[in-house]
């Protein structure tokens, strides 16, 4: 393989991730909504979320995948921290 062609996948893969990454905030988005937040605080509450997997996962491996057990635990943990955000 060339240099250029292997530049040109690399680029493609990028692309690729950014998008998967886009679709992953939106996926999240929609869990938070569905777990009670407001459409306007879910920006906040996304950075939110994004604190809380530190907060409950404090100690463990960082490697480790989330599933969607790991996803629950952190909205559950946001709705007790920070219960003005969920309107259920």
């Amino acid at each position: 393989m060339d240099i250029k062609k292997l530049q040109k996948e690399l680029e493609n893969a990028e692309i690729e991730i950014e998008e998967i990454a886009m679709q992953l905030a939106d996926m999240l988005g929609a869990a938070l909504y569905f777990a009670g937040v407001k459409k306007e605080d879910l920006p906040k509450v996304v950075d939110l979320y994004l604190q809380g997997i530190d907060e409950v996962f404090e100690g463990e491996d960082e490697d480790e995948e989330m599933g969607f057990e790991e996803v629950i635990k952190v909205i559950e943990h946001l709705q007790v921290k920070h219960p003005k955000f969920f309107h259920t």
